[in-house]
């Protein structure tokens, strides 16, 4: 377990930790600490001391960045999470790369309940890029945007380019091109969605005599029912509505977003095979960079799950990959680099 997970899980349990100099102290109540996370705080007391000194120094100075694995040598990542600026998205792949790739989320304003919410996306981009600067004046970097946060990603390496910083590569994971997030895309999305729920509906009562179609008919109207009411009667979940508040800023901010050339080194990931149609959504974004260069998540990777447990020790060698650490070394330009 990392040990912002860790600490996560902690917090859950009430119970609090924190560093006096090098010593780890730790408050619980009574029985809830077991002789499992003993062990685990003693194994882990180095990292948990020198992830809350980094998380504390940050918290006095750069609000928008979240260590998620702070250690390591090489070119820090600095990672933009999706449309509701949930940074614990990349929190598999940092565990998978290793105690030597250091790994920072980027927190949008607002995310946390704090800061006014931005709309455009030059104005998050220049956000972070302040941030990034101002904590590793003297890196290399290499961004990556996750989903709505690609295109947040993109114009963040652009201003960094342009203020003399050395971008290693941009990485993009399921990321749409920005146009995709447009009203009337979204909207042919969701009518292809619905038609093909309507589709595999019509192909399971086709196999059913005409009693059990009615019976399935009953079924499918009682789950959508049951679904409804309960989350009517769910309370609302602060931390969700304001999740949602950040979504409704991101997309606003993607839609009236028009990339413009970017003179580096473009790395789309995407999810699986059916992702390099020419019509994919991602493909778009060839035309506005110097160059790129694909790498193929496994078969029936979803792309909402590409960076989850089940997927992401894939996801992560092909991130070697384009580090140049397996095979031999950096793929094709606008190749496709691990099917």
């Amino acid at each position: 377990m990392i040990v912002p997970a860790l600490l996560q899980e902690l917090r859950s349990r009430n119970i609090r930790v924190w560093a006096e100099g090098d010593q780890l102290r730790c408050t619980a109540p009574t029985g809830v600490l077991t002789p499992e996370l003993r062990e685990q705080l003693r194994e882990r007391k180095t990292d948990i001391v020198e992830f809350l000194r980094s998380a504390e120094s940050l918290a006095q100075q750069q609000r928008g960045i979240v260590p998620l694995q702070p250690r390591g040598t090489r070119a820090p990542v600095f990672g933009v999470p999706g449309h509701n600026g949930d940074v614990f998205c990349y929190r598999f792949l940092a565990q998978q790369l290793g105690d030597d790739q250091p790994f920072f989320g980027l927190q949008p304003p607002g995310a946390n309940g704090h800061g006014e919410l931005l709309t455009r996306v030059e104005d998050l981009a220049a956000y972070f890029a302040t941030q990034i600067r101002a904590y590793r004046p003297n890196d290399a970097y290499v961004i990556t945007g996750y989903c709505a946060g690609g295109t947040i990603a993109f114009e963040l390496a652009r201003q960094l380019l342009q203020q003399g910083a050395t971008i290693r590569f941009v990485g993009l994971f399921t990321s749409p091109y920005s146009t995709a997030f447009r009203r009337l895309p979204q909207l042919g999305q969701r009518l292809a969605s619905y038609a093909e729920r309507l589709r595999t509906h019509a192909r399971a009562l086709a196999t059913l005599p005409s009693r059990e179609r009615r019976l399935y008919i009953r079924e499918r109207l009682r789950d959508h029912k049951a679904r409804r009411d309960a989350q009517s009667q769910t309370p609302p979940d602060p931390v969700q509505i304001q999740r949602a508040k950040v979504e409704a800023a991101t997309v606003a901010a993607i839609r009236r977003y028009t990339p413009r050339y970017f003179d580096g080194r473009l790395s789309l990931f995407l999810p699986n095979k059916e992702w390099l149609h020419p019509r994919s959504p991602m493909l778009r974004w060839q035309r506005v960079a110097r160059e790129t260069e694909r790498y193929v998540g496994p078969d029936g990777c979803p792309g909402d799950e590409m960076l989850l447990e089940r997927y992401v020790a894939r996801i992560a060698d092909l991130f070697r990959s384009c580090r140049g650490e397996l095979g031999s070394g950096r793929p094709t330009p606008r190749a496709a680099a691990i099917a």
